[in-house]
């Protein structure tokens, strides 16, 4: 069956009404997945979301992103043009030309899901058929990955009451739409707020994200960390992070993530992400828990006096999320004799390897000066 879509638009011309048709005919490209330009290496992000019409502008206004291109993917015909792609099993997408280092692949992630509803498999919003399905297309395994991080961390969010059906496939050839259909929100902008006031996507995305639905962005190695409300966290810490964090609670001794981890990485705040200890620094204490000499970032570390259990002891809370870690003592080995005791329920563990693509590159030069001596 040949599938279109078709857009009522409202035209106060004359008391007028103007049917108009989302297509037309174009010519097909196949992109790379990434390019060199100038010693500087850009990367690819494809993601469809229904109408591209209401998926491009989102992106083109983001720092860090080159351009962004309107077209058709994932199917198997050649050559598809808008009358056809339906046809040939392909969806409607966008290509996203970045620069990583202004603006990473997991931030990408964030705004498009708060372009699309992900819990629809036959299609997004007004309009309707498989090839308006939601999919992310990864161009490396490290894109899938990320892909399926975020997909995973979105589903435990508790945002949605429904599963998440968004699929993660392997990016194949990318034909470019017709060229008006390129910026068509800038080319035709009434018959574009017409359309996208109608086809309930914004009402939709207002409900579900509030005011969460627009994305502040920093670029990577500089970023704002931010505690959430207490709604979010107990949506997305399990019980015992929740206890810890939130509520001063401590996790029982050798029954805990990382007190025998001996990976190299850094540990983040489970709440904000803001860095607070590397393995670098980590010993083997004896006690059951995580334990450091010192700060990875000591300006992301508040010491407090806690009186609490008829004794003093010092309270190590994160700088901007205010978790509660641990506590410090002076029991500590060299250099610094002392003993950061962490939860391991305050922190997540990031690997050496993944350092870059989860931003936190500029620690990576740490473990390689390490590894030469």
């Amino acid at each position: 069956m040949k599938m279109l879509k078709y857009s009522i638009l409202a035209a106060a011309l004359g008391g007028l009404l103007l049917l108009i048709v989302c297509g037309g005919r174009g010519n097909g490209q196949t992109p790379g997945a990434a390019i060199n330009t100038g010693g500087k290496t850009l990367e690819k992000a494809t993601f469809a979301g229904g109408c591209f019409w209401c998926v491009q502008p989102p992106f083109e206004k983001l720092d860090g992103v080159v351009e962004v291109f309107a077209g058709y993917t994932g199917g198997t015909g050649e050559n598809p043009t808008y009358e056809d792609y339906a046809r040939k099993e392909h969806v409607e997408a966008v290509e996203i030309t970045y620069d990583p280092t202004k603006i990473t692949y997991s931030q990408l992630l964030d705004v498009f899901w708060r372009q699309i509803n992900p819990t629809d498999a036959g299609g997004q919003f007004v309009d309707r058929g498989p090839q308006y399905r939601s999919a992310i297309f990864y161009h490396s395994d490290e894109q899938k990955e990320l892909a399926e991080k975020s997909k995973k961390e979105l589903a435990a969010s508790g945002r949605f009451d429904k599963p998440i059906v968004t699929e993660i496939l392997k990016a194949s050839v990318f034909y470019k739409a017709e060229e008006y259909h390129q910026n068509y929100h800038s080319k035709n902008p009434i018959r574009y707020k017409y359309y996208r006031s109608r086809s309930g996507r914004d009402d939709y995305l207002d409900k579900v994200w509030g005011k969460d639905r627009t994305l502040k962005l920093t670029p990577p190695g500089d970023q704002e960390y931010r505690k959430a409300s207490k709604e979010e966290l107990k949506k997305r810490l399990s019980a015992l992070q929740y206890k810890v964090t939130q509520e001063n609670g401590t996790e029982p001794p050798f029954k805990n993530e990382y007190w025998d981890n001996h990976k190299d990485g850094i540990y983040v705040d489970i709440v904000s992400g803001e860095p607070v200890f590397s393995s670098l620094d980590k010993f083997e204490s004896g006690t059951g828990w995580p334990s450091f000499t010192q700060p990875l970032e000591p300006g992301n570390i508040v010491e407090r006096e806690d009186n609490s259990l008829f004794s003093k002891r010092t309270e190590v809370r994160s700088k901007h999320a205010d978790s509660h870690l641990g506590h410090v003592f002076n029991d500590g080995p060299k250099p610094t004799g002392l003993r950061y005791c962490m939860n391991s329920a305050a922190m997540r563990f990031i690997p050496v390897e993944d350092l870059e693509k989860e931003g936190y590159g500029k620690y990576k030069g740490l473990f390689d000066k390490a590894a030469a001596h």
